[in-house]
């Protein structure tokens, strides 16, 4: 045994050996490891002397285990190579060399292995047959093949693929006049018979597409390449790849026979459609899109914005939907809008825009979808004109018919009370005036059917002189007289507040019907504690005549009736006279005019109605 300050130098040098070293005894406990060998197996954290190997190395293959008891039987040299993961997950390769360690009288005590990180050497064996199996695969699946032609020597090599290409057996032997012998005669073998000539003579290089006839007879599609090779600047012979492109061919036919396809279906849709890239240029028109924009072909329109096309308004909104759908690759669909072109046409288009994107999801443009609807709105403006036409005259027969049962019943009352006065009247002088009061009734129930002829004339479709210049004085005069047993009887005052010589453009028959109607109402809800004051005013307004019905009655609640204020059959009132079509046909009457009406009203203080007659 040697004593312990040389097992401390013994131990001390073999920590220090570069590479990574470990002594086992007979018993495969380690006696000695070098610190490189701690390290490159991560045991830093572990006791290592007196371990045994099969503790540190759980997972030791049973072979190595083989190797470890033929060392202890004098074994010499053996030699292993294994994969050590570390804790960081890198992957380390290390080749053992094991031998028997003996002591100074050749007795064998232990087990000497040494390790060699080969980790680089791996991984680039490991790189090169990948790249080998790369190729190879590459070489299948794409069917390129290589070749090489000796001049020196006068031979010509084919890879294994070259000679799949051409369906040759294995023994065929080529040469360059077997090679171009095999390409379709015409335009493919004299274009490279041409090309190997070209090389050959001046150097050039050459890539061509080409076909030729295989051994079996089969026609393929060939991409065909070739340089000349020189060495000390002199020629030595060619080299080329030789690639089987059939089906990319018969693809490249089938694609383009489909896009001549797409191309007649998209010119033939009555549809403008076209593609925008980010900068909103048009980079694919149809002939619509064409014809729209008064272009002769395609190259007058491509690579240009609508700028150039529209005016700067209908090119700015434009833009303004692009930029919203290409930002943010929301779809435009069915949107009604309106181009006017730089000559001022305006067109209406249904348009829609969607969103085009690449592989990576990512947009590059935008399709665009639009269906000329001009004929269609002129045709729906025409129907809306022709319904709006019908509902007024449906509108002025409604106010007609209520014209006369509400005006006609206005003056029947009248005769009524009138003779109703008659009846319990003695005095002569106050008889006398009851007759002048019918006499006037009478002219006035006259003067109102003739103003409902008027109206007949007007719903008939023949307005005649209709709209007429009217004097509201005069108008508020001859309603004042038709209501004269009324206003009598109900002790109103009417208060006439209009200039004489205040005028409006109006049917007559509709402003005394709407006088009528709301004095006749004043009068009708009266406030119970006292008598009715109507005061009728003519006023400008922002340029408008206005024309204003105040009284003093038991007024209307609007915060709760005022929807429903102008609806036929609407009462507000327990009044047993009550219709609720006064207000409706006054409304109607006046909206006919092109005039507006509106109240305001306080409950228990009174009414006034404001009608705005344009100037």
């Amino acid at each position: 045994m040697l004593h312990s300050a040389q097992q401390d130098i013994i131990s001390y040098t073999i920590r220090q050996l570069p590479n990574p070293t470990l002594f086992l005894n007979k018993n495969l406990e380690v006696v000695y490891a070098s610190d490189s060998l701690i390290e490159a197996f991560d045991l830093k954290k572990r006791k290592v002397v007196g371990q045994s190997i099969l503790d540190l190395a759980p997972n030791a293959p049973k072979q190595w285990l083989e190797v470890l008891g033929n060392c202890l039987n004098g074994v010499q040299g053996q030699k292993g190579i294994d994969r050590f993961i570390g804790s960081n997950r890198e992957v380390f390769w290390f080749e053992y060399i094991n031998n028997p360690w003996y002591d100074a009288d050749e007795n064998i005590i232990g087990i000497l292995i040494q390790v060699t990180d080969i980790t680089e050497r791996v991984n680039i064996e490991l790189e090169h047959e990948k790249t080998q199996l790369l190729l190879k695969s590459k070489s299948e699946i794409a069917r390129i093949g290589s070749w090489e032609y000796d001049a020196i020597n006068d031979k010509l090599h084919w890879s294994e693929m070259t000679r799949l290409i051409h369906e040759v057996p294995e023994d065929f032997e080529p040469d360059i006049a077997k090679a171009v012998e095999f390409y379709k005669e015409g335009y493919s073998r004299n274009t490279i018979s041409l090309a190997v000539h070209k090389a050959i003579e001046n150097g050039k290089p050459w890539i061509e597409k080409l076909q030729l006839i295989t051994a079996k007879g089969n026609e393929v599609w060939v991409l065909a390449a070739g340089k000349p090779l020189y060495k000390n600047g002199q020629y030595i012979g060619l080299l080329g790849t030789f690639q089987d492109i059939t089906q990319h061919s018969l693809s490249e036919q089938k694609t383009k026979e489909s896009e001549r396809l797409l191309r007649t279906v998209v010119d033939s849709l009555p549809l403008n459609v076209y593609i925008k890239d980010l900068e909103s240029r048009k980079i694919l028109v149809n002939r619509s899109e064409m014809e729209y924009l008064g272009a002769k072909n395609a190259e007058e329109v491509l690579g240009k914005t609508d700028e150039e096309f529209m005016s700067d308004t209908s090119a700015r909104m434009s833009r303004e939907e692009d930029l919203r759908i290409l930002t943010h690759g929301k779809k435009f669909l069915n949107q009604e809008t309106i181009a006017v072109s730089k000559d001022g046409t305006h067109t209406h288009f249904l348009t829609s825009k969607i969103p085009l994107r690449d592989a990576e999801d990512e947009i590059y443009g935008l399709l665009g979808i639009s269906l000329d609807i001009t004929e269609l709105k002129q045709k729906e403006q025409e129907l809306r004109e022709l319904i709006d036409v019908t509902s007024q005259q449906n509108r002025q027969l409604l106010n007609f018919a209520h014209i006369v049962s509400h005006n006609l019943r206005s003056h029947a009352s009248n005769f009524s009370m009138l003779l109703d006065l008659m009846d319990h009247e003695t005095d002569p002088q106050e008889l006398s005036r009851i007759e002048s009061l019918l006499n006037d009734a009478s002219e006035n129930l006259m003067e109102t059917l003739e103003n409902l002829n008027e109206v007949v004339t007007i719903n008939s479709g023949q307005p005649a002189d209709s709209v007429k210049t009217v004097k509201l004085s005069q108008a508020l005069s001859r309603v004042r007289s038709s209501l004269e047993g009324l206003i009598k009887d109900s002790g109103a005052q009417i208060i006439d507040a209009i200039d004489p010589g205040m005028t409006v453009q109006g049917v007559p028959a509709y402003i005394e019907s709407i006088l009528t109607n709301l004095l006749s109402n004043a009068i009708k809800y009266k406030h119970p504690d006292r008598q009715p004051v109507i005061r009728v005013i003519g006023s400008r307004e922002n340029g408008k005549t206005v024309l204003s019905v105040a009284d003093n009655g038991q007024g209307i609640n609007l915060e709760r009736y005022g929807e429903k204020l102008f609806g036929m059959y609407k009462t507000f009132h327990q009044h047993p006279d009550a219709r609720g079509i006064g207000l409706y046909i006054t409304k109607n009457q006046v909206e006919a005019m092109n005039a507006q009406i509106m109240a305001c009203s306080e409950v228990g203080e009174g009414t006034t109605f404001k009608i705005y007659f344009s100037a």
